[in-house]
């Protein structure tokens, strides 16, 4: 009696699931680690099974007050859109800890940074921060470290990306997971 109900895995053929990864339309998102002072960014290039770094860093709006620092988080990432035009955007969803009032804050950033985002009409994708680090990592508890570690090593950066900004590449990687994953579900 063999130990498995059914045979599928003998039936797997990877040259079929590599030409559905291949078929699947090219794309750039834009990945966004929002933050009340300091806001991540990515932009890749995803299809064709393997993803390019395009461009990514940090929104520095530290020491100013809570209007001016949105107006400017507002003013970058329309900057980002207008330059990069990407095909969808994906944002980490807001993580409450502890202190209400920090979540406030991050969820006004979070909306800012969504509304200057959307002004061209780019899809947009939310993520939980498990989730990014599971699809990232392989496992939803990883250190910021470990994420930075994975996202250099996917898209063969030269270095380590500064940690928003690395965490912002991760939300990106995700949706391009997550992308290929439903244009497999697709075909199946």
């Amino acid at each position: 009696m063999t130990r498995y109900a059914g045979k599928s895995w003998r039936a797997f053929r990877p040259g079929a699931a590599q030409a559905v990864i291949r078929a699947a339309p090219r794309a750039r998102v834009l990945g966004l680690d929002p933050g009340s002072r300091r806001t991540g960014f990515g932009v890749i290039d995803c299809g064709a099974g393997a993803e390019r770094h395009v461009v990514s860093g940090c929104i520095e709006v530290a020491g100013a007050q809570m209007v001016v620092r949105l107006q400017r988080i507002y003013a970058a990432i329309s900057e980002l859109v207008a330059e990069h035009r990407p095909d969808a955007i994906a944002i980490e969803r807001v993580f409450i800890h502890r202190n209400p009032d920090s979540a406030l804050k991050l969820g006004q950033a979070r909306g800012v940074a969504l509304c200057a985002a959307a002004t061209l009409g780019a899809s947009v994708h939310e993520y939980a921060p498990r989730a990014i680090k599971l699809a990232v990592t392989g496992f939803g508890g990883a250190a910021k470290p470990q994420v930075a570690l994975m996202v250099r090593t996917l898209l063969k950066l030269p270095g380590t990306p500064r940690a928003d900004a690395a965490d912002a590449l991760a939300v990106a990687l995700c949706h391009a997971q997550t992308r290929r994953l439903s244009a497999l579900e697709a075909v199946a």
